[in-house]
């Protein structure tokens, strides 16, 4: 009796000492957090937010009036292409597993959401909201791209640029930097964006006005904004929908999310005030293009940063970016007659790259931010923000220019002159933007 008591203990105690790593894998796996996933299901409304309507309405105010129509056309086709094709493989391609190639590109094994069901997790928020904010991004920046050729392309050209450029210059950088990638292992920090979305829209759109040419009277001719009043609705879309964009990049309601949000409304704020000085001495009037443009210099400056700087840093670079963009708008557009039709280099272009620098400067923790990746230093990681940057503008430059003249010798890129001047909303979509 004795003997089989022992026996019957012993082996009691052994099945429980073998449970012992399977009960700890268990305390350790990710479990739903349903403030993160209330605050992630925000953030992707406000992402989005700021395409439809935000974006579309800031730059459907830029245009003249018989391109407002086709402006607004094309960022809502953009969502709904993007959309589909995300779901389909882009997203597995961005975030899937790529096995030996994983450095490179993910896998396909999540096409089409496989095995992405409800329970499915990302970390503590399940898998089909993380999936949705990342797709928000990728819709944004191909439609921030529309800026550089805005008022000549073909709507069919736009079209099939759009889903090449998103699954051939978008995804695999954005698998670089987010995925797992060669430049996430190299420990380049991007925390919301400066390289993946500003620095490689900013690079397609100037490469995209270099290859179209300039619109038809550029420079000689004034091209105003035909609705300022537009223009400052989208602007002030962007500004709140930009918190969902950093913020939520956090991918948590917590303290990281908090300080994000301060410092990127430090950096609007700081950069729209700077651009408006800047007119005011030289031009002796501020302008209100001239303050929401600042703004938006100020929110793409801000985004690589934002998740790893304090108030000092977002105040910096915030003052930076609304001078550097300043001047490089002029530049580009006075000096060098480049018809980036919606100022989309010099803005997000210039923007990102002095972001994605200023990471590794204020991300010091003397200097209020949360130190860098691994054991790094601070010069060492500027050069390796410096090969980021590098990164993406090769990457981003290259391939625009391929993908241009692929679609320029399927469809042809630009409008004849003649439709040119009547306006794109009646020659592409047989519409007007007003019946006054």
């Amino acid at each position: 009796m004795i003997t089989r008591l022992y026996k019957n203990t012993s082996a009691a105690l052994l099945a429980g000492l073998l449970a012992l790593p399977s009960l700890a894998a268990a305390a350790e796996a990710p479990a739903l957090n349903m403030a993160n996933t209330a605050w992630m299901l925000t953030a992707t409304v406000l992402v989005l937010f700021m395409t439809i309507p935000g974006l579309a309405l800031f730059y459907g105010g830029l245009v003249r009036t018989k391109n407002v129509l086709s402006v607004l056309m094309q960022c809502f086709a953009i969502t709904c292409l993007v959309s589909v094709v995300w779901v389909a493989f882009a997203y597995s391609l961005a975030f899937g597993d790529g096995g030996a190639f994983n450095q490179w590109l993910g896998g396909l094994a999540k096409s089409f959401m496989v095995g992405i069901g409800v329970g499915a997790l990302k970390g503590t928020i399940p898998e089909t909201v993380f999936a949705m904010f990342q797709m928000t991004f990728a819709i944004i920046t191909p439609a921030l791209v529309v800026g550089g050729f805005a008022e000549r392309m073909k709507f069919s050209s736009m079209l099939l640029f759009s889903l090449l450029w998103l699954v051939l210059v978008y995804v695999p950088l954005c698998h670089w930097v987010w995925g797992d990638g060669w430049l996430q292992k190299l420990g380049v920090m991007d925390f919301a964006g400066g390289i993946v979305v500003h620095i490689n829209a900013g690079v397609a759109a100037l490469v995209a006005a270099l290859v179209l040419g300039r619109r038809k009277g550029f420079p000689q001719t004034a091209m105003p904004p035909h609705n300022l009043t537009m223009t400052v609705a989208g602007a002030s879309m962007l500004w709140v929908g930009w918190f969902g964009f950093n913020a939520g990049s956090a991918l948590a309601a917590d303290g990281t999310a908090g300080m994000t949000m301060l410092v990127t409304h430090i950096a609007a704020a700081a950069g729209a005030l700077t651009w408006m000085l800047c007119e005011w001495v030289l031009y002796k009037k501020p302008s209100v293009l001239g303050i929401v443009t600042g703004m938006v210099a100020g929110l793409g400056t801000i985004t690589p940063a934002s998740g790893f700087v304090g108030p000092l840093g977002g105040l910096a670079i915030g003052v930076t970016a609304g001078a550097a963009c300043f001047f490089a708008t002029n530049y580009m557009k006075r000096k060098l007659h480049v018809d980036d039709s919606l100022d989309v280099f010099p803005v997000h272009g210039v923007g990102g790259i002095i972001g994605t620098v200023l990471t590794a400067v204020f991300a010091a923790t003397t200097l209020g931010g949360v130190g860098y990746v691994g054991d790094a230093t601070m010069g060492r990681q500027i050069m390796t923000q410096l090969t980021g940057v590098a990164s993406a503008i090769i990457w981003s430059g290259a391939l625009t220019y391929v993908i241009l003249k692929v679609v320029d010798a399927v469809t042809g890129l630009r409008v004849s002159q003649e439709h040119e001047t009547e306006g794109l909303d009646i020659t592409q979509h047989n519409e007007t933007g007003y019946n006054l």
